[in-house]
């Protein structure tokens, strides 16, 4: 089984919220979710997040987040 998983830290340094900040119409994340699904390597797509606003845009484009990321581990 092939699994990709994407980072996607809520408290950016230089860019906050860069992982939802709209980029040319689609949140940035959605960009690394595609490219994922586009490959056709992966059965399952998981981002590794510790920002529910970040879940939940990951959930809209089709990825899967089965747990939040402790702060502490981010």
């Amino acid at each position: 089984m092939n699994i990709a998983i994407i980072p996607a830290r809520g408290g950016s340094k230089r860019i906050p919220r860069k992982n939802i900040k709209n980029f040319c119409g689609k949140p940035m994340i959605a960009y690394a979710i595609a490219a994922a699904k586009a490959s056709g390597l992966f059965e399952h797509i998981i981002v590794s997040t510790d920002d529910l606003e970040i879940r939940a845009v990951a959930l809209e484009y089709g990825a899967e987040v089965p747990f939040i990321r402790p702060k502490e581990l981010s």
